[in-house]
């Protein structure tokens, strides 16, 4: 319900239609049999999921996420990406602040790197190659290649 002080305003109480809101968002991040515990009481996965649920109820154009995969599990990680695909397909825009290298090409379209400054920009195919990612950390990035992993 928090996600929705912003349509509310900090005095007027939610009703039905917020309350409805809410759990439709926590449905979305597979949260909603947690719907009546406090915050503290939950993992940190489902924590991260919540803080999620409380973006989704907004039902903004444009979403800011940093590191929306540090510290959960692998099962929290493909709910969180599939709530991000799902609103890709209503065609939303979401801005996130990823590090894992190894998930880039599976999770996003579209890829900027920065170091300081602008090194690459555009789609993930054009922009994800081991010179940008050179330039991006300062030549400190090591390569395996399909080839060496089968070998």
């Amino acid at each position: 319900m928090m996600g929705l002080y912003g349509k509310l305003g900090w005095l007027k109480r939610a009703g039905e239609p917020e309350r409805r809101a809410a759990l439709h968002a926590l449905e979305q991040v597979g949260l909603a049999d947690f719907a009546q515990r406090q915050i503290g009481q939950l993992s940190g996965g489902q924590q991260q999921r919540t803080f999620l649920a409380r973006a989704l109820v907004q039902d903004a154009d444009l979403y800011f996420m940093d590191e929306p995969f540090a510290a959960v599990d692998a099962v929290t990680e493909r709910a969180i990406v599939e709530v991000l695909r799902d609103l890709r397909q209503r065609g939303k825009t979401v801005v996130v602040v990823h590090h894992d290298l190894q998930t880039v090409t599976e999770y996003f379209d579209h890829l900027t790197l920065l170091n300081v400054t602008l090194i690459a920009s555009g789609t993930t195919t054009a922009t994800f190659t081991e010179d940008n990612l050179r330039r991006a950390y300062g030549g400190r990035v090591a390569f395996i290649t399909r080839q060496e992993v089968a070998s």
